[in-house]
């Protein structure tokens, strides 16, 4: 019977090992973590956001922007409903981000697993791959239990980030003694440290808002939704959404810049229409209590001291120029970017293998035949909500397949 080794028991790799097992390989599973899956424990809040229905190519981000896609495609949001269904996940949708009915990360891992026993997937735990050595007709994998001969491997290692044991992104150096470009792995979908002192004054205020990235006059990207004020920072899922922008510009060594609209729906102008009603309706009231009912205390008391003006002033008494300062304060707030959270607060990395070495068809390595890539371990990031399991199932079920029809 034809080998396929799995290197990495993560969602790509298991849902390879299911895949070539399927069509009738024999394969082992290689994780070195003491068992599979850790990772799909953690994603979606413990609920496991295992897909998305809205899909479109640049919900995928890579130095090669057409490869994704043309994978995604293979192995589409469709396809991947209806293999999770056959396993038993019933997907329940919010807002098209879709989690088992269960809401139980823990019931996409189970389910997996279950699918591996089916299939007599071997899997050895606690097994780290130390290297890769392809021979003339076979792959020798070296491993801290012994040697295995493979007809074909499937390198699912994974990346840096995340704060599982074990994400150490050591299966680059594997794919990099190979012969494969490693382009600079950075953390994504990652929290922004920022220069300004005054962050632990607002640290713990959630508010609805629009983000955007700037470097000089350059737009980076935006988003909104609800942003997170931190002790050092900006966190939430706008700001996620955007970071792979901000961390390739820090790495090159250029300034990023935040601007955020605390009002997303109005801009400055229609803000200061806003701020002068409230002084018309109650202007016996202070500046700071006018924006009660409209934004947090403490983020009120911030823009006060930020645009000079006390905050037991009546607001009648606000001049022009301080109605556009607190207008511009709270559709224009703007915050210097100094650098991102570590690897194990990022939920993935960006760059990776160069997928330019890899075929867009097979997820086979164009340097060495019968090597095969799936996940994280490529330069491939997608958006937060779902795209990034997407992308696992789909390339671990394209390498999966794939590796199975080589070996044969």
């Amino acid at each position: 019977m034809n080998r396929v080794f799995i290197i990495g028991g993560g969602a790509s790799g298991m849902m390879a090992a299911v895949t070539a097992a399927g069509e009738g390989a024999e394969v082992t599973l290689i994780e070195h973590n003491d068992r599979v899956g850790k990772k799909i424990l953690s994603t979606g809040n413990g609920r496991c956001n295992f897909t998305n229905l809205y899909q479109k190519p640049d919900c995928y981000q890579s130095d090669n922007p057409g490869f994704p896609w043309e994978i995604i495609q293979k192995f589409d949001v469709d396809k991947t409903v209806v293999f999770f269904k056959e396993l038993g996940i019933y997907p329940k949708s919010r807002n098209g981000y879709l989690y088992p009915n269960s809401d139980q990360a823990s019931a996409v891992l189970d389910v997996l697993r279950m699918e591996m026993d089916r299939l007599s997937v071997r899997v050895l735990t606690e097994t780290k791959c130390l290297e890769i050595l392809p021979k003339k007709r076979e792959f020798r994998i070296k491993t801290s239990k012994g040697s295995f001969s493979a007809d074909s491997v499937i390198l699912a290692a994974g990346s840096k980030a995340s704060q599982v044991s074990g994400a150490d992104g050591s299966g680059y150096t594997i794919a990099k003694n190979l012969g494969h470009s490693i382009l600079p792995v950075l953390p994504a979908l990652v929290q922004l440290r920022c220069e300004e002192s005054f962050y632990k004054s607002i640290s713990g205020i959630r508010v609805q808002g629009r983000v955007e990235l700037y470097s000089g006059e350059m737009f980076l990207g935006g988003d909104t939704g609800e942003i997170q004020l931190t002790a050092y920072g900006i966190s939430g899922i706008p700001v996620f959404q955007v970071s792979a922008s901000a961390v390739k510009v820090l790495y090159q060594g250029k300034p990023v810049k935040a601007v955020l609209n605390f009002m997303p729906d109005m801009n400055r102008t229609e803000m200061e229409e806003l701020l002068k009603e409230r002084i018309l309706s109650r202007p016996e009231k202070t500046a700071r209590d006018f924006l009660t009912g409209l934004f947090p205390g403490k983020l009120c008391d911030l823009w006060m001291r930020l645009s000079g003006i006390s905050g037991k002033k009546t607001c009648s008494m606000l001049t022009s120029v301080e109605i556009k300062k607190l207008a511009g304060m709270i559709c224009g707030f703007e915050t210097n970017i100094r650098e991102t959270n570590s690897f194990e607060q990022a939920q993935v990395c960006c760059g990776g293998i160069d997928t330019r070495e890899v075929n867009p068809e097979t997820m086979e390595s164009l340097l060495i035949p019968g090597l095969y890539f799936a996940g994280e371990i490529l330069d491939v990031n997608g958006l937060c909500g779902g795209y990034n399991l997407q992308w696992a199932w789909s390339s671990g079920r394209v390498a999966g397949k794939e590796a199975a029809d080589a070996s044969r």
